[in-house]
């Protein structure tokens, strides 16, 4: 069997963090969603097509064409005509029965294996609010409609971006979508129309849709995993918890590190530095002196200087903050934090949410930055799209 996955998009609601890469490829706890994809796949598949458009490259150079012993292709999509319009694009490449999947949410290979005992089949998910998702009408074992993200709720069934097809599949004729989209639903749609289209619910699935969703894969993956010291730490520093030092971490005296943790190779942390909740930071990192972490992501590369604060935040690669740095996490009228995107402002429903930096920032001395805001790469536009989102 082949697997087909999606990674062509531009991840717009995810900006700044993929002004410089794509969505798929963003880290958490020393992952990504599209390697963790790949390795819930392994032994179910022997094959893997990823459909790669925004910043394809990226993905060809990180994955190869073998990822621990699936054989991977590659399809360029060059216009974003839609998931649709994206599997059609294999269809030459495609021999019989295939899994299709999201690249960029977090599955659990066990779905994949009870979906792939049923032909046609899709991922399900239970909701009370599935207003983001295609709704799918059942009718004991079999789908009977899907109707992408209607207006009010049809149903508390959502699809969530995984299916398995054969090849049959491209005899459908799709029309495009009122956005100008081919969409996948409406093949979904013609299936359950003209066969049995089975269903199956999922036990392990998480959406990265926003910034803040980072946080919360972060904090799960980190959960599951165990301590392990190979770094190098001086006298009078602390180590409570699932703390994971990878090779040629230093960690400097006075140093109290607690909770889930992971600090990648070649991180450098205090002297006199607290590290706290769970909190991934990258590789060849720099977290100078009495600098306080909690609860974030803080990518490669990244220097964060002496008495500087990082609360419930997301960091890129290659950031420089400057001492006396601030990411405020909290309201002061106790309501939930609001951030925008895509020039909305979204309520995150977290109580404790900090920044988004993207790549390459550099901040000056004591700067403070409120709940909910991002800082964007310097020199970066979107043609008839405002990117000072922290103006509030």
């Amino acid at each position: 069997m082949q697997a087909v996955i999606l990674a062509a998009g531009e991840g717009t609601r995810l900006r700044p963090l993929t002004v410089n890469r794509p969505k798929p490829l963003i880290e958490f706890a020393g992952t990504t969603s599209l390697e963790y994809n790949l390795s819930q796949l392994r032994g179910l598949v022997s094959e893997v097509i990823i459909i790669i458009g925004y910043k394809g490259e990226m993905i060809k150079e990180k994955i190869g064409d073998n990822y621990k012993g699936l054989k991977i292709k590659y399809v360029w999509q060059e216009k974003q005509l839609g998931t649709g319009d994206a599997i059609k694009k294999a269809a030459p490449l495609i021999k019989k029965e295939f899994l299709v999947l999201n690249g960029d949410d977090i599955y659990d290979g066990v779905d994949f294996k009870r979906c792939s005992k049923k032909l046609p089949c899709i991922l399900i998910k239970e909701a009370q609010d599935p207003s983001n998702l295609g709704q799918v009408i059942l009718k004991g074992n079999v789908v009977k409609d899907i109707i992408e993200k209607p207006p009010k709720i049809i149903s508390h069934f959502g699809y969530i971006g995984v299916a398995l097809f054969d090849k049959s599949i491209f005899n459908y004729q799709i029309k495009m979508s009122e956005r100008g989209e081919y969409e996948i639903t409406d093949y979904i749609k013609e299936i359950a129309k003209n066969q049995q289209l089975y269903w199956v619910k999922t036990k392990n699935w998480y959406p990265i849709t926003a910034p803040w969703d980072i946080i919360k894969v972060n904090d799960l993956f980190l959960e599951k995993k165990r301590s392990k010291n190979e770094g190098n730490i001086e006298k009078n520093v602390v180590l409570k918890g699932n703390v994971v030092l990878e090779k040629n971490v230093r960690v400097l005296s006075g140093s109290y590190i607690e909770g889930s943790i992971l600090i990648r190779e070649g991180s450098t942390i205090g002297p006199n530095s607290y590290i706290r909740g769970s909190t991934t930071i990258g590789k060849n990192c720099r977290i100078g002196a009495a600098v306080e972490i909690k609860n974030s992501v803080i990518g490669n590369n990244t220097h964060i200087s002496h008495l500087a604060y990082v609360g419930d935040s997301v960091i890129g690669d290659n950031v420089n903050i400057a001492a006396g740095f601030i990411a405020a996490n909290l309201r002061h009228d106790g309501n939930s934090v609001k951030s925008m995107v895509k020039n909305v402002l979204v309520d995150t429903k977290l109580r404790k949410f900090g920044c988004v930096i993207g790549d390459n920032v550099k901040t000056g001395i004591g700067t403070l930055v409120y709940p909910g805001r991002k800082i964007w790469p310097d020199k970066f536009t979107i043609p008839g799209e405002i990117i000072k989102e922290d103006k509030m």
